[in-house]
């Protein structure tokens, strides 16, 4: 596991909150301290720590271009937070704006690539451009690839989970937020047939709304609430190199790996594209939603059925709330590295990039993804239960737009008017 920034964590619960905030990740932590900058009234539990599992544990990168056309106006809004968040928080955050590079060593990527630029870069007003074989192997010095081209965006960024997520948690808290950690929320308590609080592992606290930004335990909360949420799981595995000086500022992916630097002088490695899809239970209970994207996307994932199938079958998927439940069972997501994608990862950046030929990797680490069918969140009230909201499914695209959805989740919460339409990401659309 990373080593991550702390937090002081509250002790003594609330009788009563404005908001309860399910998950200490990037979404309910921006959520918590947007909605504390308002002047609600705010109580944050995490099961584990905050910022423990995927959101710190990602590539940290801040990212534009290649995304959804729906996460767009929501991702520009993000990258203006993400931007001022150093002053904000009056902490060093780790944001850069470093810009990103996509190079293609194929006339089939360097298309893809491509079509996207002319659907939507100019629409959207973002400073993405096409670059030439020429620029890519500027942006790539040394490279032993002859790249075809690629695909740039200068203002995209670069962050560290490690420092980001704990940074805006204390700026909740300074601006009157409670953060618990090592305190699950079991469920929720309705009266009149909306919330009207939670009970956590200890005790009870009323409130008037409830933003759940589980990650990948929203499902499993989801279904005990008799909600139907269709997200899976994937393994995605990253390294962190030495202090190493190879002359390059931008973020890359290209061949099979993806690189950042980082503010300790090292890069932050991982596998371009190949993610772990473990077959779990849900697997089968979800086909039927998630075949559309398996026929489309299966390359980019290694499946596999093994040690966390039964782990999962294992936890409850129905419990009573004076009972112990999944979430005190396992407090923190730890997977093992994937061998297999590390070592493809590092194997690629030292044939293309010879600057990192003896470079040492430092540590490695493995984080849960939370995905939806559409790979696009839901950050969504639920219809079905006033006073219940929803934000997760990031689908390995949440930590860039973390604050964009937090503000977004901020505004449902208080009825303001939304910052982008909130059609695309509600729940009902499933």
């Amino acid at each position: 596991m990373p080593v991550r920034d702390s937090v002081k964590r509250d002790e003594k619960l609330p009788a009563k909150v404005n908001v309860v905030v399910i998950g200490g990740g990037i979404a309910g932590i921006s959520s918590a301290l947007e909605l504390a900058e308002r002047g609600l009234s705010v109580a944050v539990f995490e099961k584990g720590l905050v910022g423990c599992e995927q959101s710190g544990r990602n590539w940290g990168w801040c990212r534009q271009m290649g995304r959804d056309p729906r996460e767009l106006p929501l991702i520009r809004i993000s990258m203006d937070l993400w931007r001022e968040m150093r002053q904000r928080t009056g902490e060093e955050v780790g944001f850069r704006e470093c810009g990103i590079a996509y190079l293609c060593e194929s006339d089939a990527k360097l298309t893809k690539r491509l079509n996207w630029f002319e659907s939507y870069a100019a629409r959207h007003r973002l400073t993405s451009r096409m670059i030439s074989a020429a620029e890519a192997h500027v942006m790539a010095p040394g490279s032993t690839v002859e790249w075809k081209g690629g695909l740039f965006t200068p203002d995209d960024g670069r962050a560290e989970p490690a420092l980001a997520v704990p940074a805006m948690a204390r700026a909740a808290q300074r601006s009157g937020a409670l953060i618990f950690e090592r305190c699950a929320v079991r469920g929720l308590e309705r009266m009149a047939g909306r919330v009207s609080g939670v009970v956590t592992e200890r005790g009870s606290v009323r409130c008037e709304m409830v933003v759940l930004a589980g990650g990948a335990w929203s499902r499993r909360f989801c279904h005990n609430t008799d909600i139907s949420l269709p997200q899976l799981t994937v393994v995605n595995s990253v390294a962190r190199t030495a202090k190493i000086d190879a002359g390059i500022e931008h973020s890359i992916a290209g061949a099979d790996f993806a690189i950042r630097k980082r503010l300790d002088g090292g890069f932050t490695l991982a596998h371009a594209v190949d993610s772990t899809a473990d077959i779990m239970p849900d697997s089968f209970r979800l086909l039927p939603e998630f075949w559309p994207l398996l026929k489309t996307e299966w390359r980019d994932y290694h499946f596999r059925i093994g040690r966390r199938f039964l782990a999962e079958a294992s936890l409850k998927r129905r419990w009573k709330l004076d009972e112990k439940s999944p979430f005190e069972q396992v407090r923190v997501l730890d997977p093992t590295p994937v061998r297999k994608s590390q070592t493809a990862a590092l194997r690629s950046l030292q044939k293309t990039l010879p600057a990192f030929k003896n470079v040492q990797i430092k540590e490695e680490w493995a984080g849960v993804i939370d995905v939806t069918p559409d790979v696009v969140p839901v950050i969504s009230p639920v219809e079905s239960l006033p006073g219940f909201y929803i934000a997760t499914g990031f689908s390995g695209h949440g930590f860039g737009l973390g604050p964009g959805a937090g503000k977004l989740m901020a505004e449902l919460v208080t009825g303001e008017t939304p910052c982008v339409d909130p059609a695309p990401f509600r729940l009902d659309r499933f």
